[in-house]
């Protein structure tokens, strides 16, 4: 008998064959293990690998074998187990028809009786030397318990990882107050940004201009310092910070004193764009209406969690619809640059969570062929657990509105470093057909497709990405570690995507120095709130 576990710690496979055997494989799923779900798989594991010295233990299991042996016993039953059939095989067929019966209709009633260990199980059958039909119930009934308990520990896996990634740690609370603080009381954090020498760069197309939608002060200002310190020609950069009402001051009063001369600095927030101020924006009305259906169909964490019906990734799945950020404006900002920088021709959007480690500059002599947005394909690359992502991954093929307008095979691409030429975007419908497509999510209850603005995005796209290199945008280490160090800082960017953002405790403690490495950590407003490396 072989047990086989996977490198990547995603399936536990024991005795493989058809029927009771197709019941003996365990699979944990496609998520990485926490230490108590690896710990159930290989108990369980270990558990059916000693099954044939159980029932070999048994002297006479139903009287009816004519083997009086425990050696002529575990010959009749481990060939037919281990899924080589004999002819003299005698094995009661009650014992298989107990085991494949589905856990509602085999009778199977879970409760302080069934042994806890195997050596209980073991103890037990010793000494009660049950008949088949009661040695299979039994048998069925412990392997049962054990299955609910990995249930439980996936389901708490889960619940865990929700709250620590949709929690703002409190030294990220605590850098935002001591430097609204600060603008409240040093002039030197009131500082317009930019300078008033600067200002025409914010509008002059022969700069490489840069866009970052965030309300993480640590996290922009990481994204901002990785840019300009890995830049070639850092005078012609621009960034343009967009950020929310609340955040602004502390925004800007980090950037103020913390200057990246000689690149230029903006800081805004929605309010400032004249744009926003100005009648209904399309996005925040679907963001409203979305949060609205969310409520009414969706419980809070604990209601969730309840649920005893649904299997392990489907709570997931509802637990992360609960993130703040599926129903933040700095997620959907993106759909709007071309309102909100009118006089740009073509910027690069940013997310919050990535680490520039190359001058970006080229990506202004790529020659989009008239395509609105470069990005990075996932469908295609070495590491199969990050790119293999297409139309499918995302949205829901079994509705018939996806289904009859789009290709499940097609290959996806990123958000997160993304080229947008704003001149050709303007020439297209892009931003009235992802507002059509929300809308038409919202009247289906949410089921057209994943959380995200992604596969809205990959709809309002369609047709209009030109896929770059992917030397340019590196995914997946917020969701897994896998990815080797070298490989990593061959990128030209790396993208944190995932929930274990660098700069959280659940962040990959080998990746998250490629994002600490553009933190100061003597800086006295980190010092002060406790920020560290690790």
């Amino acid at each position: 008998m072989q047990l086989h576990i996977s490198p990547s710690l995603r399936h536990v496979t024991v005795l493989p064959g058809k029927g009771v055997r197709e019941f003996m494989k365990v699979k944990i799923g496609s998520r990485r293990l926490s230490y108590r779900m690896v710990f159930y798989s290989v108990l369980l594991a270990a558990f059916l690998l000693r099954f044939v010295f159980v029932l070999a233990a048994v002297d006479n299991i139903d009287g009816q074998t004519g083997c009086s042996t425990i050696g002529c016993l575990g010959k009749r039953l481990g060939p037919r187990i281990l899924g080589r059939r004999v002819l003299e095989s005698t094995v009661p067929e009650v014992i298989y028809q107990v085991l494949e019966e589905p856990v509602d209709q085999g009778g199977v009633q879970l409760g302080p009786e069934i042994p806890q260990t195997l050596e209980d199980f073991i103890a037990e059958m010793k000494d009660e030397r049950p008949d088949a039909k009661t040695f299979a119930v039994k048998l069925k009934a412990m392997v049962t318990l054990l299955e609910q308990r990995t249930r439980t520990a996936k389901i708490q896996e889960y619940l865990y990882r929700h709250v620590a990634s949709s929690s703002i740690p409190k030294q990220l609370h605590c850098l935002a107050l001591k430097l609204a603080n600060e603008h409240s009381i040093n002039a030197n954090a009131r500082l317009q940004l930019p300078s008033a020498e600067l200002v025409p760069a914010l509008v002059d197309n022969s700069f490489f201009h840069f866009v970052l939608a965030s309300d993480n002060i640590l996290a922009a200002s990481v994204v901002a310092s990785s840019l300009a310190h890995n830049s070639l020609h850092p005078e012609k950069v621009v960034l343009h910070i967009i950020t929310d009402r609340k955040t602004y001051y502390p925004m800007q009063a980090w950037f103020s004193l913390h200057p990246l001369t000689p690149a230029i600095i903006e800081v805004k927030a929605l309010h400032h764009f004249d744009w926003f101020t100005k009648g209904k924006v399309p996005v925040l009305e679907a963001m409203e209406k979305d949060q609205k259906v969310r409520s009414q169909f969706r419980g809070g964490s604990s209601a969730i969690v309840a649920n005893n019906t649904e299997k392990p990734y489907v709570i997931a799945a509802k637990l992360q619809a609960l993130s703040p950020k599926y129903n933040s404006v700095m997620n959907h900002i993106r759909i709007h640059l071309p309102e909100l920088f009118p006089s740009l021709n073509k910027v690069v959007f940013l997310d919050d969570d990535i680490v520039v480690q190359t001058d970006l500059s080229p990506l202004w002599d790529i020659d989009m062929n008239g395509k609105v947005n470069g990005a990075v394909e996932t469908c295609r690359g070495e590491d199969k657990f990050v790119m293999s992502k297409r139309f499918k991954s995302y949205l829901n093929f079994s509705h018939p509105l996806i289904a009859n307008s789009f290709d499940p095979n097609e290959c996806a691409w990123a958000y997160g470093m993304n080229i947008f030429d704003l001149e050709a975007w303007r020439k297209t419908n892009i931003s009235r057909t992802y507002h059509f497509w929300l809308e038409e999510n919202l009247k289906s209850d949410l089921s057209l497709w994943q959380l995200g603005t992604l596969p809205p995005g990959l709809i309002a796209f369609h047709g209009h990405v030109h896929i770059i290199n992917p030397f340019w945008h590196m995914l997946g280490l917020g969701y897994q570690d896998n990815t080797t160090i070298e490989d990593a800082e061959s990128a030209g960017v790396i993208h944190f995507n995932g929930r274990a953002k660098p700069w959280l405790d659940i962040a990959f403690p080998q990746l998250r120095p490629l994002w600490t490495k553009y933190v100061d950590f003597s800086d006295r407003f980190i010092k002060s709130c406790h920020i560290r490396a690790s």
